[in-house]
Order: C-alpha cells, then sequence, then structure tokens
C-alpha cells in the first residue's frame, strides 16, 4: 500500500487555501464594481442646488468639529463637479493660516504638496479629467518629506457606511499612501475624515472591506 506523501498534500492544502482566498477577493471586488456603478448612476440625478446646499452644511459642521479645530497640517482633496464641493472650506482653512496639502498624481504615485493660497488654487493646471491638481513634478513643500506629514486627511470616495467603511475609486492611491505615512512618522496621531453627499451613506454589508483598507474616524454629512 502506497504511503501518503505529506509533501503533496501540503500543496494540495495550500492550492485550496489559496483557491478560496482568489474566490473572495473577485467577489468582494465584484461587489466593489457593482456599488461604484450604482453610487454613480445615483448622483448622476443629483442637480447643482442640492451639491451646493449639502456642500454647504458639511462645511460648516468640518469647521465647528474639534479635530479640524486642532489640526495645523491638513490634507484636502480638489472636489469636482458631482462630489462635494470643498473649495469654500479650502478658502477658510487659508483664511485660518491652516498648512493645506492637496494631493497631486502621476501614474500609480501620490503626493500631498502644500497649497499657500487661493490664488494658487485658481491658477492651478487641469487634469485631462476637468480636475485642478498641482503639476507632479513641480518643486513644492510634500508632506512625506517635510518632518511633519499631517495632521488631518479629508479624504475623498465613492461611498460610505456610517461605521467608517470607505469605497474608493479603485486606485488605492490613498491606502497606500496613508501606510506609507505611518511608517514615515510611527508616533503622529492622525485623524481621517470623509465629507459625503447624503447619497453616498450605504450600509456596512454594501462597503465590502479589505485588510488593507483603511478605516475613517469621521464621515461628515448634511443629515
Amino acid at each position: 500500500m502506497p504511503v501518503p506523501d505529506k509533501r503533496m498534500e501540503t500543496v494540495l492544502t495550500g492550492l485550496h487555501e489559496c483557491s478560496e482566498a482568489q474566490m473572495a477577493a473577485t467577489i468582494q471586488n465584484s461587489l466593489k464594481v457593482a456599488l461604484r456603478k450604482s453610487m454613480k448612476d445615483a448622483l448622476k440625478s443629483l442637480d447643482a442646488e442640492a451639491i451646493a446646499r449639502q456642500s454647504k452644511a458639511v462645511t460648516a459642521k468640518v469647521l465647528q468639529s474639534e479635530v479640524f479645530r486642532q489640526a495645523q497640517r491638513i490634507s484636502i482633496y480638489l472636489s469636482t463637479s458631482s462630489e462635494l464641493d470643498t473649495t469654500a472650506l479650502l478658502c477658510e482653512m487659508f483664511r485660518l493660516d491652516k498648512m493645506v496639502f492637496v494631493p497631486t498624481y502621476e501614474g500609480s504615485k501620490m503626493k500631498m504638496v502644500r497649497l499657500r493660497g487661493m490664488e494658487e488654487y485658481e491658477n492651478l493646471p487641469l487634469t485631462k479629467w476637468n480636475i485642478k491638481q498641482p503639476d507632479f513634478k513641480e518643486a513644492r513643500e510634500d508632506a512625506m518629506t517635510n518632518g511633519h506629514g499631517i495632521d488631518l486627511f479629508i479624504m475623498p470616495g465613492v461611498a460610505f457606511s456610517r461605521c467608517g467603511a470607505r469605497l474608493g475609486h479603485g486606485m488605492g492611491f490613498y491606502d497606500k499612501f496613508l501606510r506609507q505615512h505611518a511608517e514615515k512618522y510611527p508616533h503622529k496621531k492622525v485623524s481621517l475624515m470623509a465629507l459625503a453627499l447624503n447619497e453616498q451613506i450605504v450600509s456596512s454589508e454594501e462597503v465590502p472591506m479589505e485588510t488593507h483598507d483603511v478605516r475613517l474616524q469621521s464621515i461628515i454629512t448634511e443629515n
């Protein structure tokens, strides 16, 4: 009677585990793709007036929040027409003498670079997606190399749950950057905040969270 090959059993077990992990990842990716599509369709029905109303209410809440008031170095995204508008908040940040950092992208890389005023913001070039963005190669103060990092990240996203789950646009820019930031500044206490339209809030079950996904401390909405 042949003796079972333990090495073969180990290989087969490993393949089985690998297969289960791949299946789980495939299911999660499918759920994320479906949620991004349904959210895109839902946001299309929002008119500019509704976005402006919600943006005004959210801006007021952020300005009153303790985490914002305590933060000195803040990262904020520059919004598109289909996102909650961050322009008024950006203006207030400069008025309050906050140190403002905004994302700039090149390929799979993202940096957080310093923006020093609204005039500078108005003169930023537009990307092919019609988003204002500093030139990636331009010499600017970089949060990853300035020795201080970021106190508060105000992050964009596609969908969120009230318990802090976030679905991004699928490129993983923020998850990767936040890991690098934590490695660079291991002793720094960092706050993660998202600004969302009411329509972007879904149940926890609808936002698949993977091990590398970062959970937010606060999500600010009009309601």
